[in-house]
């Protein structure tokens, strides 16, 4: 296959080796932590080094030099939930509900999560692409370094292996690290109406046994609810998942409370998402299992939601929580990891070292990469970045305003003006 331009671009983009300095390092997004007047040095793509400019060992004197300007350094940013590959948009179906329109009304008149499987079954691998890739970009201008992106809008086998081969496409014409999700229980496709328990069969015994084969996929996702699937049927899709040797994870409890969570838990789920309905049964399963709660404030507030998840109870049990975008046409179109920040102290009252953590350190760990991503640390590979701010507070307080100035992807430079545009460097 020939090169596209993003992937040529990145290939072209220089490298991050050297010695960063005129920083300030805030390696693990623990305020205690953090490093002023420091330096970080790469070497073939990792970093070998960071601490105090002033204890910057002497053989390092030869690197080339990054003036940083003052800059703050963190990891790099992980959106750990989103659906980013999919057909089509649902602009005009949001501008019905809000003139009045019930949701049998969409229905109806073609729109829901019908609309974009129709959309997404009709469009080849390229338009998906370069569909996928605008979304991408303003993440990946905002520091985003690793994200995962689930199937789900397919709904069989031809789709759904379209829309994690164009996943994988992103990780490589980006070069950003792309974990993609399986979703084939996401929901029920028009072809199986009244026929849910034969489609977690098709699910299970055909889908994602070839997907997995095929080096697709590196964790499997369902949606427990009552417009989704029961625990029995999310219960099948997660043993047919360790049979492959795959790990879970789980959209439960937004909506309502089916002990999705729990059932997450039992199969040592990494993660468990949206839980606006959680119970504290449900906490106490996941702080037990080591299962991360994502919150997804930008479906909370598009959704206009008022039941808020028990951020208390997260807290006094000691669940780690992440954040993220949740990007998606139905319930949450955004693309902007910092603004879910705010919102998730605005919204949810997180504190900044919460939502520092929630999209670096946790979220790595809600991807099962808590080695490779969500922290700076010698050995690990140069995923960072720099942001023209005088305190890290400032990148959960703007909206509306990208601070970023420059990001190092699997250890190359791209700066904040092409940060999320690999053909346009």
């Amino acid at each position: 296959m020939t090169p596209s331009p993003n992937e040529m671009a990145v290939a072209g983009a220089p490298s991050a080796d050297g010695v960063w300095h005129r920083c300030h390092l805030l390696p693990d997004a623990d305020p205690a932590r953090a490093i002023r007047d420091a330096a970080l040095v790469v070497e073939q793509g990792r970093i070998a080094w960071l601490g105090p400019e002033a204890e910057l060992p002497p053989t390092y004197g030869a690197l080339p030099r990054h003036d940083a300007g003052n800059a703050w350094i963190t990891p790099g940013l992980v959106d750990c939930h989103t659906h980013l590959v999919y057909g089509g948009q649902r602009a005009d179906e949001f501008a019905m509900r809000l003139a009045g329109a019930s949701y049998e009304e969409i229905a109806r008149a073609g729109g829901g999560i019908v609309s974009t499987v129709r959309a997404t079954r009709a469009a080849d691998e390229d338009t998906l692409f370069a569909q996928a890739a605008s979304r991408l970009a303003p993440l990946l201008a905002e520091g985003v370094c690793a994200i995962e992106i689930k199937s789900g809008y397919g709904l069989d086998l031809d789709a759904e292996r379209k829309q994690l081969r164009v996943a994988r496409r992103l990780g490589q014409a980006f070069g950003v690290a792309v974990h993609t999700t399986f979703l084939g229980a996401h929901a029920l496709p028009p072809e199986y109406a009244g026929r849910a328990d034969a489609y977690i069969d098709t699910v299970c015994d055909t889908m994602l046994p070839a997907l997995a084969a095929e080096g697709l996929v590196d964790a499997v996702d369902a949606f427990c609810e009552s417009i989704g699937f029961s625990p029995a049927q999310t219960e099948r899709v997660f043993e047919a998942a360790r049979r492959h040797g795959l790990p879970v994870k789980l959209h439960a409890e937004q909506l309502s409370n089916l002990g999705g969570a729990a059932l997450a838990a039992r199969h040592r789920a990494l993660s468990a998402d949206h839980l606006e309905h959680l119970d504290e049964d449900g906490v106490r399963a996941m702080a037990e299992a080591g299962t991360v709660a994502v919150l997804l404030p930008g479906a909370y507030y598009f959704l206009r939601d008022t039941h808020l998840p028990p951020l208390d109870l997260l807290r006094r049990h000691g669940v780690p929580i992440a954040i993220s975008t949740d990007h998606n046409p139905g319930t949450s179109p955004v693309t902007s990891l910092l603004l879910m920040m705010n919102m998730a102290c605005t919204l949810f009252r997180m504190t900044v070292p919460e939502v520092l953590a929630g999209v670096t350190v946790h979220a790595a760990r809600a991807l099962g990469a808590a080695d490779r991503h969500g922290v700076l640390a010698v050995g690990r590979a140069a995923d960072f970045a720099a942001w023209n701010v005088q305190s890290p507070a400032e990148l959960a307080y703007w909206f509306g305003r990208n601070p970023l100035a420059v990001a190092v992807r699997q250890g190359r430079v791209f700066p904040a003006a092409a940060a999320g545009q690999g053909e346009r460097r």
